[in-house]
């Protein structure tokens, strides 16, 4: 009989830490709600008064003056070309060609930008940090992109179809008046259908970003690991002026 008591209360004990044994949390349901952020919300002085000698640093790097612009720099002043559009593929290309000449030995062919990744005109006046941010808001990175002869063809259907002052330099299109391409040259040499070339492009592009799908084709890539942004910042850091010009790179003949 002691025995019978002795197993039930084992039994008992058992099923007692069973029962108390938490099961796994698993999550079955993610409430969410907007709080806007608008004046009803202050600033606690305490944090305010920690981060403003950091706020100050960064505003007096980014205002620092770099370089100078003598007008008004856009990208809508011009129809095939720009002074801004002209003025980053120029950029792109300087900066680009000696860090793709050090890893590859290869030397870069041209270079094609968006007139959309433009985000701002340059004002007159002093250019700073600020500005290469206000124009290249983005973290596009920049990219070289090996194109046989047929691809670069495509780019340029492309860019005649497009109507739009896309970027680019080291390169020459003339359009005849009806929209059919007269000549092309890079490097100032005719194009040749049978080589390669290769193209200094941003990350967004080259994965089809504004419809420029002629990238994919790609024979090889290289990352540069180079923001467009700190391309300009390094740019502006060693000229003392900025003065891009419209140009013949991109027109059409009468």
């Amino acid at each position: 009989m002691d025995l019978k008591i002795k197993h039930f209360v084992i039994f008992l004990t058992l099923a007692f830490f069973i029962s108390c044994k938490q099961a796994p949390n698993t999550l079955t349901e993610i409430e969410a709600k907007q709080i806007p952020v608008d004046t009803s919300f202050t600033s606690v002085a305490e944090v305010a008064n920690y981060i403003q000698p950091y706020h100050d640093r960064v505003n007096a790097v980014l205002d620092s003056t770099l370089a100078f612009a003598p007008y008004k720099i856009a990208k809508t002043d011009g129809i095939y070309n720009s002074t801004a559009g002209n003025l980053m593929a120029d950029i792109v290309f300087e900066q680009t060609a000696p860090i793709f000449r050090k890893r590859t030995s290869k030397e870069l062919d041209f270079v094609l930008l968006n007139h959309g990744g433009i985000r701002s005109i340059i004002s007159q006046g002093n250019v700073s940090a600020r500005t290469a941010y206000e124009v290249m808001p983005f973290e596009n990175t920049i990219m070289v992109v090996e194109l046989d002869g047929a691809s670069v063809l495509d780019m340029i259907s492309y860019l005649i179809k497009s109507k739009r002052a896309h970027p680019v330099a080291g390169i020459q299109i003339i359009l005849n008046s009806d929209d059919t391409l007269h000549s092309l040259k890079v490097q100032g040499k005719p194009f040749d259908k049978n080589r390669t070339y290769y193209v200094a492009t941003n990350d967004y592009l080259v994965s089809g970003g504004d419809n420029m799908v002629f990238f994919k084709d790609a024979k090889a890539i290289t990352e540069i690991d180079y923001k467009i942004r700190n391309a300009m910042i390094d740019y502006f850091m060693k000229v003392d002026t900025l003065s891009p010009k419209i140009d013949n790179r991109y027109y059409k003949l009468n």
